[in-house]
């Protein structure tokens, strides 16, 4: 590992505050000192990187992370399940492309394999595989009606409360960072599914104790409001869509806003409403699958959430092949056109409050913080559609390491 300064750099902070010119010391995996305007730091051992002007922001963090999805923009699969051995290589290769396309952290919303995406997670900590820093999950897939699972069949898990508690202490043991129930169905999965609650209150009530107790987080896919308040009063961390959330909802978030988060995934509906004709859906399917009622619906709900002091982040449902991994940094656009957010409040969703969501030392770019930086060409905080394209991220860091290094570097 060399050292590095960064000089002749704009400096997004991740905070949210305007970028300013200065420059960065990495030592080792962390940041070791930050300079501001004309200040100068020591270049002692350290190899310079002349940014020439570029932006330099934190590593940005996926907040709704599907790397077993198996679709990229580098291969397209038409396919959800594939042979295990086969799936787990795929996977590897979304952990890459995520981190070629400048997300240096991902926050798993579900895995396709309940033990993948701990062994993925340990294999890039140790450095053997490249990829983002990696909370990873089961997916609970076993709720009845939901994604082709039979009627009366649960293949994940006893659903009594005894086997609740007894599959979150499981997916603990297997090293699981998080894991995701279904607490609602999807327009989706079945017409008017996203009104289907799938836990009654008491059984999201012992989900919540047995995380607590056993130290994991949990996560949900919450649309109907009653699915988001259950979950909230359970405990869950991460609340993903919340597209039907009322006003009593935003209420309970709003009261929660410190200890939870919300990543509604606009890029999905978005791609179902407008990019997925190739992929058999129309504008009659969208309309079938509530995408376009759904997008119509965050664009008053996510600027409530807001205006109301509620964290919501930018990432989600990437991995589908008409919503392909490697595109997921069109969500910043998506929170700038379609819900209000400037183009640094969607910046400092997606680097300061991400590294909130993962509770690692990312996402700000401060002394102390892991190393993972972007260099990127041109300003982000006036443009965020610049890190649509990789060829503008001019250099990729991750714990002091370049992923991407600079085409010119001197010493």
């Amino acid at each position: 590992m060399t050292d590095t300064l960064f000089t002749n750099v704009w400096i997004f902070d991740g905070t949210g505050a305007a970028r300013f010119p200065g420059e960065i010391a990495v030592r080792g995996e962390r940041i070791a000192a930050v300079a501001r305007g004309d200040d100068r730091l020591d270049r002692a051992g350290l190899a310079v990187v002349d940014g020439h002007g570029a932006t330099l922001m934190p590593g940005m963090v996926e907040a709704h992370a599907h790397l077993t999805w198996p679709s990229s923009v580098e291969r397209v699969i038409d396919a959800m399940k594939l042979p295990p051995e086969e799936h787990l290589l795929v996977t590897a290769q979304n952990a890459r492309i995520t981190l070629d396309h400048g997300f240096t952290s991902a926050y798993s919303a579900g895995s396709l394999g309940e033990r993948f995406e701990p062994a993925l997670r340990d294999m890039i900590d140790a450095g053997h595989l490249a990829g983002p820093r990696l909370r990873a999950s089961a997916l609970e897939k076993g709720a009845e009606g939901v994604m082709g699972v039979p009627a009366g069949h649960d293949p994940t898990h006893d659903r009594s409360i005894t086997g609740l508690r007894a599959y979150v202490a499981e997916m603990k043991a297997i090293g699981c960072d998080t894991i995701k129930f279904l607490m609602s169905s999807d327009e989706g999965f079945a017409p008017g599914g996203s009104q289907v609650l799938m836990y009654s209150e008491e059984e999201a009530s012992a989900i919540g104790a047995a995380a607590r107790e056993a130290g994991i987080w949990l996560a949900c896919h919450a649309q109907a409001s009653e699915a988001i308040k259950r979950a909230v009063r359970a405990g869950f961390r991460a609340i993903f869509h919340c597209t039907y959330a009322d006003s009593e909802a935003l209420d309970v978030l709003e009261a929660r806003r410190d200890t939870l988060f919300v990543a509604p995934a606009p890029g999905l509906l978005y791609a179902r409403c407008h990019e997925a004709e190739a992929f058999g859906i129309g504008p009659d399917e969208a309309a079938r699958m509530g995408a376009i009622s759904g997008l119509e619906l965050m664009q008053s709900v996510i600027p409530e959430m807001r205006r109301r002091g509620i964290r919501v982040l930018p990432g989600g449902d990437y991995g589908f092949p008409y919503n392909p991994i490697g595109r997921n940094a069109r969500d910043l656009d998506l929170f700038v056109r379609l819900f209000g957010f400037s183009p640094r409040e969607a910046l400092a969703a997606a680097t300061g409050q991400g590294g909130q969501l993962m509770d690692l030392p990312v996402g700000e770019i401060r002394a102390g913080l892991f190393a993972d930086l972007l260099l990127v060409a041109g300003d982000p905080t006036e443009d965020v559609t610049l890190l649509e394209d990789k060829i503008n991220l001019l250099a990729i860091m991750k714990g002091g390491r370049f992923h991407k290094p600079p085409v010119q570097q001197s010493l």
